[in-house]
């Protein structure tokens, strides 16, 4: 395998998690009967350029197709967070009804909504058609296709370049970052701004994050190495912020190599600095990782063990892409975890991949009443455990896995 950026040959192993079937690949009643197909899920860090990536195994238009089960809308904080990014974008930069602001991965129109009601015209490119139907259904403009040089081009001679062209972790999403990027270049306009969120790979090394590790990841990304990456493509990193979101997330801000109007930020440097002081661009940082994951998984099965034998019930919520490779990765099915709870119609009265734990309303949660409930999206916590409060009333109490299990 060879490093999908600089190609370089692969040799060093980051973390192998073994093999499981595609995260968000959730299974049907019928389904349950008939054979999975299980990918590797091994993961390398390139000694050139340390861009931390998994081969694509499942192709991505097979993974980003119509029955893609992932809709933005249904997690609240994160709606807010993408308000407020909204109000952020446009006091920074004037952006009015005779810009254009161009999202890729635009999902169910979660974000664009919002500046589709300040009057600033937008457009969404997703690859999902059931998701951007969603969008399309809300007023908001969407192209159904993958993002590249290709599709740039036509927007481009279509006069559809971007004033504001933003991306919400689709970046790591990507088998082809090269021409992705490249593709960046050619539809942002002269003075135009690129924004891109993305988790950090230092936060996901430093808090023990594998579980975020999945088929639909391509690539595990720090600062030095998108920088590079941009660089290649003639675009400038200008500014950089640390989020919080997903466990720690990076806002990125790029703009063209020819593009003097906007100032470069001392945070550009101090991240690079920050990086390098971690030890990020050397290959020493990113060994010891496998037992890291190790460790979480003999905390949890232990954990899930002891509950069953003292006849305890144990429930868990959110059936999100981490919660599937944390349980597989485990070893975790149906006969030490008896449901999973989430809030998307989409995901309910199915089964997740591998584990065979169904899928149910909140309902069924507040029926059961089990004495703990193992939040899987643990980045939600605070969401997830303030939704979720009237467990205590009957003594139920929340377990959280990553970075080490915790009772709460």
């Amino acid at each position: 395998m060879q490093c999908r950026f600089c190609k370089s040959e692969l040799t060093h192993v980051f973390i192998d998690l073994v093999n499981s079937p595609a995260s968000n690949s959730f299974l049907t009643r019928q389904q349950l009967d008939e054979p999975e197909v299980f990918y590797p899920l091994k993961v390398f860090t390139c000694s050139s350029c340390f861009l931390v990536q998994v081969d694509e195994y499942k192709k991505s238009d097979a993974i980003f197709n119509s029955d893609y089960v992932y809709f933005s809308s249904f997690s609240t904080s994160w709606l807010e967070h993408c308000r407020k990014y909204t109000d952020q974008m446009r006091e920074r930069f004037a952006f009015d009804d005779e810009s254009l602001v161009v999202e890729v991965a635009s999902n169910d129109g979660y974000l664009l909504q919002y500046f589709k009601e300040k009057k600033i015209p937008v457009l969404g490119i997703e690859p999902t058609a059931n998701t951007a139907k969603v969008a399309l259904e809300k007023g908001i403009d969407t192209v159904v296709d993958f993002f590249g040089v290709r599709l740039a081009t036509r927007l481009a001679a279509e006069n559809k370049k971007a004033d504001l062209l933003l991306g919400n972790n689709v970046l790591a999403h990507v088998p082809d970052i090269v021409d992705f990027v490249g593709g960046m270049k050619i539809l942002l306009k002269d003075t135009g701004v690129i924004t891109m969120e993305f988790p950090h790979l230092m936060k996901l090394v430093d808090n023990n994050q594998f579980d975020t590790i999945y088929h639909e990841h391509f690539s595990y990304l720090s600062f030095y190495t998108v920088e590079k990456i941009f660089r290649s493509r003639g675009l400038k990193m200008f500014d950089v912020e640390e989020i919080p979101t997903h466990g720690g997330s990076l806002r990125i801000y790029a703009g063209h190599q020819e593009d003097s109007s906007k100032p470069v930020s001392p945070r550009v440097a101090a991240l690079l600095e920050k990086e390098a002081q971690q030890g990020m661009t050397t290959l020493a940082y990113y060994d010891h990782f496998q037992q890291k994951a190790l460790d979480v998984k003999w905390a949890l099965t232990a954990f899930l063990i002891e509950q069953k034998l003292e006849g305890k019930k144990v429930a868990a919520y959110g059936a999100a892409a981490k919660g599937n490779t944390l349980l597989n990765y485990c070893g975790i099915k149906n006969d030490l975890l008896d449901y999973v709870v989430d809030a998307n119609p989409h995901k309910q009265d199915k089964w997740l991949p591998a584990s065979h734990i169904p899928v149910v309303a909140e309902a069924h949660l507040k029926a059961d009443r089990p004495d703990f409930v193992l939040i899987l999206p643990w980045n939600l916590r605070e969401e997830i455990t303030r939704q979720l409060a009237y467990i205590k009333d009957w003594g139920g109490r929340f377990v959280i896995p990553i970075p080490h299990l915790e009772q709460i």
